[in-house]
């Protein structure tokens, strides 16, 4: 058997974050994928498929994307149902990111006129020290802070060549 999707899309609103009660991050968002045909107006339709991400790259999701970001998304289709509050029984398919890649420098949706909630810390504030195994274990996750810069108030930190992801 085989369930795989490949999707690239704009994210239709801001990412929501939520936590599971034990602790869990995970992020749902909804992507816009257009057709790669037109209707008979001549006009360009798209599908608008939701997306779930787990763990530290649903804090990234929701600290680095926001409406509007492109994105590529590889994982799986995934249904479940459940019993709504009024007794019908709800039935939910949804893709389940297994890898989101942000397909695009933050400067383009600023340059399409959108205000961005996470300007980039210069390079001078960055230390690049060598950290051992447990300094790596023992970070903490960042989330969106109030004035949406998850680097606030940290000063310099450390960061070794090997956790760049360029």
């Amino acid at each position: 058997m085989m369930n795989r999707v490949v999707l690239v899309g704009r994210l239709t609103k801001d990412p929501e974050l939520r936590y599971t009660p034990n602790g869990v991050p995970v992020a749902t968002f909804t992507l816009a994928v257009n057709r790669t045909f037109t209707n008979q107006q001549g006009e360009r339709e798209a599908d608008f498929i939701n997306c779930v991400v787990w763990r530290r790259q649903a804090e990234n999701v929701a600290n680095f994307l926001k409406k509007g970001s492109l994105a590529g998304i590889d994982g799986r289709i995934q249904t479940r149902n459940y019993e709504a509050q009024d007794g019908r029984r709800v039935y939910v398919t949804e893709v389940l990111a297994e890898s989101v890649q942000f397909l695009e420098p933050r400067s383009a949706s600023q340059d399409r006129g959108d205000t961005g909630f996470y300007s980039a810390p210069k390079e001078k504030e960055f230390s690049y020290g060598n950290t051992n195994q447990n300094q790596r274990s023992n970070q903490q996750g960042y989330t969106r802070t109030d004035n949406g810069d998850p680097f606030a108030n940290t000063g310099q930190i450390d960061i070794s060549d090997d956790d760049l992801p360029f």
